[in-house]
């Protein structure tokens, strides 16, 4: 099953505004042209002669998404994802999830199974029509890459250099110089096929000799310098175990993949533009050689993701995580797909946000806040209200007993949970008790009022939402001058429902919760990692631009409502924002509560 198409949005007139994607003009002209009407498809992948005996492949186009199993995915990956599946689904085509699993010391099956359930949890799937599960390991394809060089080296166009790094580094040239022929580069046919026989059997140590292609040392695009496509590495692979001791690199192996599997629209981001000529090359020479079939893959770049205030680099943050500057790959505020699920971003939120972003070749960085944006237009209508006290002083209402003939009394209040219902429906309720002492806000009470200020002061009424009205009467201080206590009074017959309600006018209404139902929890107040809004853009030292306030972890006192609350949920706490259940931490007699996001954007303010 694939995700729905996202909604289009809105310029504040009724005209509908497209995103921006290039990629669908090109899928567009290749499918009126008929560029791939006639291709073949195995039922698997494989190669051209497997993929020729099949019939015309049902998929009108064939994309892949192709992370490395490494680590976990990131909000970058969830953008490509979109794309690739999203383009699939709305063209009538099927998208490939495959492992580009090709170097054995960085890989691992935690990974994997990490990135299965990260697409998923997108709503995506790779199954096509037929039930076929697109799901592929491009380490299954070792023995056709294998076979793919030994032909490269038989038609002269694949050496082996036996080269140290440093001299192939220094040989290559650069931007200003030609590179330089490696001494090993006229070796024979038979001497070449030998010494690439004795890189697999296990013959020669690491980083004694590599695999490469021979195409042009003085070529003005450096990545046709005669690049490596094979080296030796004496390493288990998660997959094949110990099965290879040489393994393909990115460059070559990717391309091969792409062919193998027939995909049509190889989509990847701008680094690897320069690398196109190279992919046409192999795939050319390839297919002259009868190992893959016509029409072969075309790769089309895409500029990446660059989202204020994250830093996306593997790298970096992986040395978060190793040097616990967070709480692991999925703390909140990290970028990684399982940290945006635990910080209660919902699958929707995300698709709608890289659908609105669009797709171009322009490097740009995209505000924060349109992600907040599209998470607030898919929680408005379904996220549950509740109240929240985050930073609590005791209010106590003196004439309680008076006024209810108890001083234990309890008088039950409701509120919309869902104040703006789907048609036809009726608006849940959620019940909670007022007595005679309740939490309210410390900020929502001045002994001395600056200018302006509507809540709670001596002298002024205010209303306790969803309750009754309440004149403020003065305050109680510790020795220290901090105020301990707020008092107050309650106006009769001004409960909120009822005729009396609007008898007394107020300016302010506040939030609280009843000290006598209200339940204590955790709440985890998540800002921005980083106080820079490039944080990897450059060469700036991005541990020290972390934001040391990004977290502020209180206790609340929730409304009873929470109770029942269970992980994921996601609430709208009132006046605050929006926050979910913990989806690790939560429990019934312990709730946590993490904040997602505020009622209006606040980034950069």
């Amino acid at each position: 099953m694939n995700a729905p198409a996202p909604s289009a949005s809105h310029n504040g007139s009724d005209e509908v505004v497209k995103p921006t994607n290039f990629l669908r003009q090109i899928i567009e002209s290749d499918l009126e042209k008929g560029s791939y009407a006639q291709r073949h498809w195995g039922g698997t992948p494989g190669d051209a002669q497997h993929h020729q005996q099949g019939p015309v492949d049902p998929a009108k186009i064939r994309t892949r998404f192709p992370p490395e199993p490494n680590g976990y995915l990131h909000v970058g990956h969830a953008k490509a994802i979109c794309l690739n599946f999203g383009l699939a689904r709305d063209f009538g085509g099927v998208c490939h999830l495959r492992f580009d699993d090709t170097n054995p010391e960085k890989e691992d099956q935690e990974y994997v199974d990490g990135i299965i359930d990260a697409v998923r949890w997108l709503g995506f799937d790779w199954k096509d029509p037929s039930g076929e599960q697109n799901l592929y390991y491009a380490s299954n394809y070792f023995d056709f890459m294998y076979r793919c060089a030994v032909y490269l080296i038989e038609q002269g166009l694949a050496y082996v250099d036996e080269q140290s790094a440093e001299e192939m580094k220094a040989n290559r040239g650069d931007f200003t110089r030609p590179g330089v022929n490696s001494p090993f580069r006229d070796r024979s046919v038979a001497e070449n096929l030998q010494r690439f026989a004795d890189m697999k059997e296990g013959k020669l140590p690491d980083g004694a000799a590599v695999l490469r292609a021979k195409i042009d040392m003085t070529a003005p695009n450096i990545n046709l310098r005669d690049p490596a496509i094979y080296r030796v590495r004496h390493a288990e692979h998660h997959n094949t175990g110990n099965q290879w001791c040489i393994y393909p690199m990115y460059t070559f192996a990717h391309p091969i993949e792409d062919a193998y599997e027939h995909i049509t629209h190889s989509i990847c981001t701008l680094e690897f533009e320069d690398q196109r000529p190279f992919y046409d090359w192999l795939l050319d020479n390839l297919r002259t050689g009868g190992l893959i079939d016509a029409p072969q893959p075309r790769q089309y770049e895409f500029s990446r993701l660059n989202l204020t205030y994250v830093i996306t680099s593997k790298r970096k943050l992986k040395h978060l995580v190793d040097n616990q500057l967070v709480s692991g790959w999925d703390d909140p505020r990290m970028p990684t797909v399982v940290g945006l699920r635990r910080r209660g971003y919902t699958p929707a939120s995300i698709r709608n946000f890289c659908e609105r972003i669009g797709v171009t070749k322009d490097y740009a960085w995209i505000d924060y806040a349109t992600l907040d944006g599209c998470l607030r237009e898919d929680l408005e209508n379904q996220a549950h209200r509740a109240m929240v006290v985050l930073d609590p002083v005791k209010l106590e209402l003196s004439n309680w007993a008076e006024v209810f003939g108890s001083a234990e009394h309890l008088e039950a209040c409701s509120l919309p949970a869902l104040p703006h219902p789907a048609e036809g429906q009726v608006a849940p309720e959620r019940h909670f008790s007022l007595g005679r002492e309740v939490w309210i806000e410390r900020e929502d009470f001045a002994e001395v009022p600056p200018k302006g200020y509507k809540r709670l002061f001596p002298g002024n009424k205010v209303r306790l939402k969803g309750g009754y009205v309440i004149e403020c009467t003065g305050c109680e201080k510790d020795a220290d001058g901090v105020i301990t206590k707020v008092q107050a009074t309650v106006v009769p017959d001004t409960k909120s429902g009822t005729p009396g309600a609007d008898s007394v006018k107020v300016k302010a209404a506040i939030t609280w919760v009843g000290v006598a139902d209200g339940v204590e929890a955790e709440v985890r107040l998540y800002d921005r990692l980083f106080t820079d809004p490039q944080p990897d853009a450059g060469g700036k030292d991005f541990l020290a631009l972390l934001n040391p306030d990004s977290l502020k972890v209180v206790t609340a006192y929730v409304e009873p409502s929470l109770k029942t609350a269970q992980p994921d949920d996601k609430f709208q706490f009132e006046r605050f924002g929006y926050f979910v259940a913990d989806r690790h931490d939560h429990r019934s007699d312990k709730p946590v509560f993490n904040k997602i996001t505020g009622l209006k954007d606040s980034w950069g303010k």
